[in-house]
């Protein structure tokens, strides 16, 4: 299904988005490596150095969760380059405009993330 129920005017705003999200995160990015390297070579008191670890783990964590969401966003443009995107993984079914701009990296329809919640929920239970 080549992304037949998005116009191209759609897919195109979606797009920037992405690209304007992807290079946000790779400045951001940036910026935290280069003041964990500039902050760690100021400290001398132990107090400082203890606070600067915690905020380096602290920042170490969220750039985890950038790294994995830069890899969504790499996906979700390949699927466009590809005439993919906006089709769910799961089910094959168009995933809506709304969502997507919602979350322009969703790669499942609203139904099948939802099941896929309930799923993941019902094995934490147990």
């Amino acid at each position: 299904m080549r992304d037949e129920y998005l116009t191209p005017e759609q897919l195109q705003t979606i797009k920037a988005i992405l690209e304007e999200q992807l290079a946000s995160i790779l400045d951001q990015s940036r910026d935290a490596v280069n003041n964990l390297v500039e902050v760690r070579e100021q400290d001398a008191d132990p107090l400082d150095l203890a606070i600067t670890e915690s905020n380096r783990e602290w920042t170490l964590r969220l750039a985890d969760r950038e790294r994995q969401l830069i890899t969504k966003i790499r996906r979700s443009l390949e699927r466009m380059h590809d005439g993919e995107y906006g089709t769910c993984e799961s089910c094959g079914n168009e995933i809506g405009f709304n969502r997507l701009m919602a979350r322009p990296v969703a790669n499942l329809c609203i139904d099948c993330k939802t099941e896929a919640e309930q799923v993941e929920s019902r094995r934490r239970v147990f």
